[in-house]
């Protein structure tokens, strides 16, 4: 018997994932009483991310097809999972948009589900989006709860609130216990986070994609303050857990964020309080310069020196740029690296 279709599809931009992708990719093929369409992006992985993509398939018989960036297949030919090599590293949002833009040429799909390569849904996730969606169908963007993997009772966003003056933004209930947590109303949220974040066709057919002059953080506070009048919504059982920032050095509770981390961070964050609020840019400045001046009584040199150099807008360091291809230094700087 063939298992049901969801009127859901799931982004997942993959970039030198390949410890995680398979606990992701596994996680969406097994959801109850039906399955997604899964729209894997690899922005060139450097490591075995595709091969371990390719050697599961050939094990287990999972449908999994490939296509180059322009391709566009129906579902029915797009297979159990679709592979897009994207060519490059395009930055999160350039590789969502990828993928957006296959899902939208699927006029079966209502829902865009964009998770990340090292999160795993919980098994009732895609129930909950439809759940929820049944009850505000103009909505813009949803999100749920992501827990951290290790441990998976602690949560890391139940959704974000952001300053238009400081450009800091903050993870409601983030380290609570996930069993004392209530859930924030959508009303209560300024975006829903990156990591699990669902948009409606309405909202992505009347916003357009994610802005790619971000390349990492801040795109989608930028995308949810598009989103007019829609309102954001918080769908109860859509449950992810998440092994936070594997290749990109972010956050945890435990961990401070790597220089990578931090450059990119700031400088996504002066660029978003420049187009949203540009009268408060000396106010974030301000604020961020602060910010560094702890890290250094911290011992924290690389990431000051990083947050610093974003801020004022010295470019950033070689530490950075070296963890990129030169043509992923073109996409995130602007030019090639010199």
């Amino acid at each position: 018997m063939s298992v049901p279709s969801f009127p859901i599809g799931v982004v997942v931009v993959a970039f030198n994932s390949a410890d995680v992708i398979l606990g992701c990719v596994r996680s969406l093929l097994a959801q109850e009483g039906g399955v997604p369409a899964v729209v894997v992006v690899d922005n060139a992985s450097t490591d075995d991310t595709v091969a371990v993509l390719r050697a599961w398939a050939r094990e287990t018989g999972a449908d999994l097809r490939e296509f180059a960036v322009n391709d566009r297949p129906a579902r029915g030919a797009a297979g159990a999972v679709t592979l897009i090599h994207s060519g490059a590293n395009r930055g999160f949002a350039g590789g969502v948009n990828v993928g957006l833009a296959v899902l939208a040429a699927m006029p079966e799909i209502g829902h865009f589900w964009v998770l990340n390569p090292d999160a795993f849904a919980a098994p009732a996730a895609c129930r909950a989006i439809l759940r929820a969606a049944s009850k505000t169908p103009g909505y813009a963007l949803m999100g749920g709860r992501v827990c951290y993997a290790e441990p998976p009772h602690r949560v890391q966003i139940d959704g974000g609130r952001v300053s238009l003056w400081t450009g800091v933004s903050g993870n409601v209930n983030l380290g609570r216990p996930a069993g004392e947590a209530v859930l924030p109303r959508g009303e209560e949220l300024d975006f829903i986070t990156g990591a699990s974040m669902v948009a409606s066709r309405a909202f992505y057919d009347a916003a357009g994609p994610m802005r790619e002059d971000y390349f990492l953080y801040y795109e989608e506070a930028d995308w949810a303050l598009r989103r007019g009048e829609m309102p954001l919504v918080v769908a109860e059982g859509l449950v992810v857990y998440h092994h936070a920032g594997t290749s990109i050095g972010s956050p945890t509770l435990e961990r401070l964020a790597s220089p990578f981390s931090f450059w990119f961070k700031y400088h996504s964050r002066m660029l978003f309080v420049r187009r949203f609020n540009p009268i408060g840019l000396p106010v974030a400045m301000a604020y961020a310069t602060i910010k560094a001046a702890q890290l250094l009584l911290k011992g924290a040199l690389p990431q000051a020196g990083a947050l610093l150099r974003a801020v004022w807008g010295l470019g950033a360091p070689r530490s950075v740029r070296d963890r990129l291809s030169p043509e992923a230094q073109r996409i995130a700087f602007g030019r090639a690296d010199r």
